[in-house]
């Protein structure tokens, strides 16, 4: 495993990290024992940061991330996410008051008196023009309630606009091989203003495993199921907003191109891992074999040039048109 640094917060981070929204919901069911199992193979494998959010499975994720962490010696750096509990889910509810009940509540999950990192989570985009929101997030951190404040955005222009606050020293973003434009503007930004980038979806919830055909079928649970048109939240949380047919279209062509000794996730991650303004990606997984082989991406020898190329070409061919300018 190697490591890298998450911007302005000064933490060391795993490049290949773990993110937690399968334990919690909408990803199939998945046992405590499970889960439990799966967060410790990542730890073992080199593995020091953690992402998960209030709203995964209600608190679920947060309060297994605590169990799981009260047995290892190791410094974990967790990162929540706040403002999605909302209901209505509105620029209206993202407020000093609910965003201190939401912080106290995931203190109180992930039995932690200072959270690591807190993230907005995905609010709409008028929030990024509140100020006084931001304001509210640094009265915390001076409180001790949070040590670090970020967001995760929808929109390139979402993650830019979070750029202007100085407080901000995280943004996490959809970036994947179907996913390339955080790379055109937004990377050089971050990096310039030392804000760290979090990597969401690096896998396209599984499009990018190679393991899909027409004929797989998801659980009811799962949003891969529910939320294909956008229903449930964001469309460009599922298959990274790719349809799915197209997207399978695209896999065949990248399997083309697959080096020897690379499995098509391990490609996926390392392609990320190619752009040096991201500090850490975080793939999912439910099982302890899922997270081993995202985690030995990092140690996989870097892509050449006429193989990032060809990457692009397959992106401009099949996906670009459908996703660029949307997100």
């Amino acid at each position: 495993m190697k490591y890298r640094i998450l911007g302005k917060t000064g933490y060391k981070v795993s490049e290949v990290s773990y993110g937690s929204w399968s334990l919690g919901a909408d990803w199939g069911n998945v046992t405590e024992q499970d889960a439990i199992a799966t967060l410790d193979k990542a730890i073992e494998s080199g593995v020091i940061f953690i992402d998960t959010a209030d709203v995964y499975g209600d608190g679920r994720s947060e309060k297994i991330i605590a169990k799981v962490l009260k047995t290892r010696k190791e410094k974990i750096i967790v990162a929540t996410k706040a403002g999605r509990r909302l209901n209505p889910h509105i620029t209206a509810g993202y407020t000093k008051e609910n965003l201190e009940k939401f912080v106290e509540r995931s203190r109180q999950n992930l039995q932690m008196d200072t959270l690591d990192l807190l993230q907005l989570h995905c609010p709409p985009t008028d929030v990024y023009y509140k100020p006084e929101i931001f304001d509210a997030l640094q009265e915390m951190v001076v409180n001790k309630k949070i040590a670090n404040y970020g967001v995760s955005v929808e929109k390139v222009e979402e993650a830019i606009k979070a750029l202007q606050y100085p407080g901000v020293s995280a943004v996490q973003i959809i970036f994947n091989i179907f996913r390339q434009r955080p790379a055109e503007l937004f990377f050089d930004m971050a990096k310039k203003k030392n804000v760290g980038v979090i990597v969401r979806v690096p896998l396209a919830s599984g499009l990018l495993t190679g393991k899909m055909t027409v004929q797989t079928t998801f659980a009811q649970n799962d949003h891969r199921n529910y939320n294909r048109e956008g229903k449930a939240f964001d469309l460009g949380e599922t298959f990274a907003g790719v349809p799915y047919e197209k997207g399978l279209e695209a896999v065949e062509e990248l399997k083309k191109i697959l080096p020897k000794n690379y499995s098509l996730p391990q490609l996926a991650l390392k392609w990320i891992l190619m752009h040096e303004a991201v500090s850490t990606v975080i793939p999912g997984g439910k099982r302890p074999e899922q997270v081993e082989s995202n985690v030995s991406a990092s140690d996989m020898v870097d892509l050449p040039k006429d193989l990032m190329e060809k990457i692009k070409s397959i992106y401009v061919a099949h996906i670009k048109p459908l996703v660029h300018e949307r997100w």
